[in-house]
């Protein structure tokens, strides 16, 4: 979105909002409790794509938290908090990837069932923050990234549900694996998208 000579204010007055505050806090506890559930659906059913989306939760967590922390900073500490998710992302998206290649080599197949639940649960919880955050999607790169963050989520959550059925189907680990370098790819994409829009707000203040 293009700003105009008040749009670092403007984007500074859409942080203190108290209803984003408030969403973020929301965000915040459901990621937290989501990433606690799944977590120990993952490794009881031995689906990396279950694992992957919990540490997408509690990576999720952390940047609302941090979001929360920089709401009233000037834009410059919004940009460089946003670097900072972007990392995250980035880091989240490569340990994703290399689970799912040594996934390859040494996994067994999943559990489809616990994988169907869960993945139904976490889309609910992930479509309603990101139906929440809809309309502070265009913020700054702090928001942005809150947005990506959240839309990413909800297309993983698909995938996982697409791989459970794959799994149920086959009977086999791969379509699991093929979803958790899926997420990865997401993550990755997602912390370019992130770290070239808080670039180029650093620059412009």
């Amino acid at each position: 979105m293009g700003k105009n000579c008040c749009g670092p204010v403007a984007d500074v007055e859409a942080n203190n909002d108290p209803l984003w505050r408030r969403i973020l806090w929301i965000a915040l506890i459901l990621n937290a409790v989501m990433f606690s559930v799944e977590i120990v659906a993952g490794l009881a059913a031995d689906s990396r794509a279950l694992q992957a989306d919990a540490l997408d939760f509690l990576g999720d967590a952390a940047n609302y938290a941090i979001s929360l922390g920089v709401a009233g900073m000037a834009l410059a500490w919004h940009a460089r908090a946003a670097i900072a998710k972007a990392a995250t992302m980035l880091a989240f998206g490569l340990w994703v990837l290399g689970s799912a290649i040594w996934g390859f080599f040494v996994g067994a197949s999943p559990d489809a069932g616990t994988m169907g639940i869960i993945g139904t649960v976490a889309l609910a919880v992930n479509l309603a923050v990101a139906a929440m955050l809809f309309r502070f999607r265009m913020g700054d790169a702090n928001m942005r990234s809150v947005w990506v963050c959240s839309r990413n989520d909800a297309i993983g959550n698909v995938a996982v549900l697409g791989a459970a059925l794959g799994v149920f189907g086959t009977g086999r680990a791969w379509p699991d694996l093929v979803v958790a370098a899926i997420m990865a790819g997401l993550a990755l994409w997602g912390s370019i998208e992130v770290f070239a829009q808080a670039r180029g707000e650093l620059r412009s203040t």
